[in-house]
This record gives structure tokens, sequence and C-alpha cells, in this order.
């Protein structure tokens, strides 16, 4: 996959293109995404994603504070790149940008640049200032500017239509099952071990403070997940509390993320970790005493040791 981000010097082979933040990179994107190498394959074509940085919220909002985003934008990169496509254009979304009419658009950019011969989009495509892009109007160009157009219908799990802001909900309130399912692989978030309170050394279950790699990043809703680690370049089990500590992290939400990583002593201050979520065990708890909490974490490992040892047998 080529890495695109101006187009000075873009060129591909009867470009298939879609267009589009992909917030996610989900089971509905993918099936644009498979659509797409399809049809580049079959038009001996190439395949080629346009997409923005930053997210356009943050230029036509800045003031905005409630974005929250599933992907940073390197875990979007790596999706795209295990897709199969052959171009990935991340083009900068600027307040000039943002500016531009979408017949600007189509016309200067998607055909005077990229020289796009078919484009392939959502159920729910609206692009462009004012969100006049759709695909009426898309339809209209393609017939005056010389290339093709198709537009794929939502993909539906358990009668439900699988969106980015639904996955984004589930994430929310701790569904991480049901956010996993419509994402078609488990959440991920990224991030650097930070100083913390410290309070699990006392129990024996010392705890790797986290904050996220990115101030946006969707963190799931409070309680308690059987989650893997990857930590200086090696997989661990383990388990990890979500809560309310809005003086000590600068995670989205003020939500603090501790995470008590298996069969592991090192001191990893400032190491960047990657987290992966399967399932929420249960909610935030207040104890009476320290013991009380021992005891519960004692019950925890089980159920995550328990979970983890039927996950490799399914």
């Amino acid at each position: 996959m080529k890495i695109h981000r101006d187009l000075n010097s873009f060129q591909a082979k009867n470009p298939v293109l879609t267009i589009g933040t992909f917030d996610g990179v989900h089971l509905g994107h993918r099936k644009i995404i498979d659509r797409l190498c399809d049809l580049a394959r079959k038009m001996n074509g190439e395949s080629v994603i346009f997409t923005f940085d930053p997210h356009p919220r943050k230029v036509v909002a800045p003031d905005e504070t409630s974005l929250r985003i599933l992907n940073t934008l390197d875990e979007k990169i790596e999706l795209f790149e295990q897709s199969g496509i052959d171009h990935l254009i991340i083009y900068p979304f600027t307040t000039e940008f943002s500016q531009l009419s979408y017949q600007q658009f189509v016309e200067d950019i998607l055909v005077g640049q990229i020289h796009t011969k078919y484009l392939v989009v959502g159920y729910d495509h609206k692009f462009g200032k004012n969100r006049k892009g759709d695909f009426e109007f898309l339809k209209n160009c393609a017939a005056r500017l010389g290339f093709q157009i198709e537009k794929l219908d939502v993909l539906l799990m358990n009668e439900s239509n699988v969106s980015s802001t639904k996955i984004r909900e589930a994430i929310q309130r701790g569904d991480v099952e049901t956010a996993n399912a419509f994402l078609g692989y488990s959440f991920t978030l990224h991030g650097k071990v930070v100083e913390g309170q410290k309070l699990g050394r006392k129990i024996q279950f010392p705890t790797a403070n986290v904050e996220a790699s990115d101030p946006d990043k969707i963190i799931p809703g409070f309680g308690v997940y059987a989650v893997k680690v990857n930590v200086q370049e090696q997989w661990y089990q383990g388990m990890l509390n979500i809560g309310n500590r809005p003086t000590v992290n600068n995670n989205a939400d003020h939500r603090s993320i501790e995470v008590h990583i298996f069969d592991f002593e090192s001191n990893i201050y400032g190491a960047p970790v990657e987290l992966i979520f399967y399932k929420k065990l249960r909610e935030e708890q207040k104890f009476n005493s320290l013991e009380d909490l021992k005891d519960q974490l004692e019950k925890d490992k089980v159920d995550t040791l328990s979970l983890f040892r039927n996950l490799q047998m399914v």
C-alpha cells in the first residue's frame, strides 16, 4: 500500500476510489473496501481510499470537545494496510479545504488530479460543504465528467445496521463484545505508562496507569475488563479497570486506565503499550476495605484466565 499525504506526485492506473473518514474501519467499511478491490481487479485498475487528517470536525468545530474516535491515524493506517488496497490518500483537512464546494472537489480533485474512473460510496454518503454531496448529486457529476459510480447498501448484523456511531455507543457503555462484533476485530487502545497512585502494590495487584496516545480516542465505560497487553514486544494477559480520576490523567472524559498484567514485574514507566479489549467482567465497585478489594480482584483474575482459556479452545 502506498501512502500519499498530498497529490503532487499521485499516479494510479484506472483509479477505483472511495472517500470518507472511515472511523473504526469496521465491517460496513470493509464491505465497501472489498467491493473497491474487486472492481479494481476487474477493471485492471488500482484501489484508492481518500481520507483526511485531522478529523474534519476538529477543523469545522474547533471548540467542540465531544469528538471521540475509534481509531488513531496510525491504527487506521494499519487496518487499511491489512485490507489490501493499493493507495491511501491522507489529505490535509484545512479551513480552506472545508470551504470547497462538493462540485469543485469532484471536478478539481477526484477527476482533475486523481483521474477517478469509478467511485464507490456507502449508503449514507454525504460530503462537502454543508454536506451537499449526496448520491444523486454524484450521479449527475459522473454522467457529466465521465466516471462510473456505485452505492452500496447498509450492512446489517442481527437486524442492526453496522455504523461507527453504534460502535461508539457500545464502547461507551462498556459493551466491547458487541463493538468487536461490528468492528470485525477487537477494540484496541495504544498509549504509554505514566505515574499512578501505586495503590495496587499494597495488595499484590500492581497496575500500570495508561495514558492514551490520542486525547480524542474513545475510552470504554467504567468497569473491569479482560484484556491482552503488548509491552516490550511481548503479549500478556491482564485485567483492566476504567474509572474516573480527573486530576491524574489526560484521557478522553478524564477516565483513568489501570491494567494489572499477569506474570509481569518489570518497571515500565514511559513504555508504550497496546491494549486489546475482549470482555467487560463487571461494573466498577467501591469496597469497604483493601482486603475486600483484594478478594474481588482474585475473583476477577480467575474469571479472566477462564475467559482466555475458553477463547483458545474455540
